[in-house]
């Protein structure tokens, strides 16, 4: 078994798909040691063969693997010779669209990327949102919400509140529940009357601690007996007002932002499947 192995994504793009893919599948191999490096943009054949001498440089001999979410046919050529392993993220699943569809793809570089006026319209506006909503900020503004997060300090809600408004377009509130909130196990007005808008974010009092620690180190609130505590009291609440809860131990962005717009069934067409599980 091998213990190390080069990866290289490539696109004419952002390469964000290539990367996200490589990744996807790579993290099946815990044991093995991967060095990635991501080259986007790649639209000229010079560009190409530059690029793929310096990957051979590097290689020497020990056949990298590309990820290629590359268009052109001539570019391509340039990366899928012998001396790599070549992963085409589109020549498979494009040629068999083409013939149950019994149509031609585009084959048009960024095609997936493009978006109306109105889709960039929606995501600054969601975006402008999560900036003068967070941290419990404008309460009285939550009814225009499409996401309200609450936790406890350090769960995780500005970041998943920021991914969701920048990526999935969607107006996203967060509030932290401190002491105040969490002595009496109640909550504002402003959050009681969207209460179908709201998500609690749990985690385990560990991870809570550890996050908790390098920011205030040998503190009070970072202690494990506190954090036990206020994660204790919170999902009591979350109990409570019959929140949905979503635990943020352990896992990316990404996933708790989905979870959260599944349990509030918020719709987006490429986004979250309308399908009630």
């Amino acid at each position: 078994m091998k213990t190390s192995k080069d990866i290289y994504y490539i696109s004419d793009g952002t390469g964000i798909l290539a990367n996200n893919l490589g990744k996807a599948l790579i993290c099946q191999f815990p044991e093995i040691n991967f060095n990635e490096e991501k080259f986007p943009f790649i639209t000229t054949v010079a560009t190409a063969k530059k690029i793929m001498g310096y990957i051979l440089k590097r290689s020497v001999g020990r056949r990298p693997f590309i990820f290629s979410t590359i268009i052109n046919a001539e570019t391509i050529a340039v990366f899928n010779v012998p001396e790599v392993e070549f992963f085409d993220a589109y020549a498979f699943f494009l040629e068999r669209l083409e013939n149950c569809l019994d149509a031609k793809a585009l084959r048009i570089p960024g095609a997936s990327r493009k978006v109306t006026g109105m889709d960039i319209d929606r995501r600054v506006e969601a975006i402008h949102y999560c900036m003068e909503h967070d941290d419990g900020t404008k309460i009285s503004e939550y009814d225009m919400a499409d996401a309200i997060i609450l936790g406890v300090s350090r769960a995780g809600k500005t970041p998943i509140s920021v991914y969701m408004a920048s990526q999935m377009g969607m107006k996203t509130a967060n509030f932290p529940l401190t002491d105040k909130f969490l002595s009496k196990y109640y909550l504002p007005d402003g959050i009681v009357r969207n209460l179908k808008r709201a998500a609690g974010l749990t985690t385990t009092p560990e991870f809570l601690h550890n996050v908790r620690e390098k920011r205030y180190p040998g503190s009070n609130y970072a202690c494990l007996a506190t954090c036990r505590d206020e994660i204790k009291r919170a999902e009591q609440t979350f109990q409570k007002y019959h929140i949905p809860v979503i635990s943020s131990a352990g896992k990316s962005i990404e996933e708790m932002a989905t979870q959260v717009a599944q349990e509030l069934n918020l719709r987006k067409t490429t986004f979250v499947s309308s399908i009630e599980l």
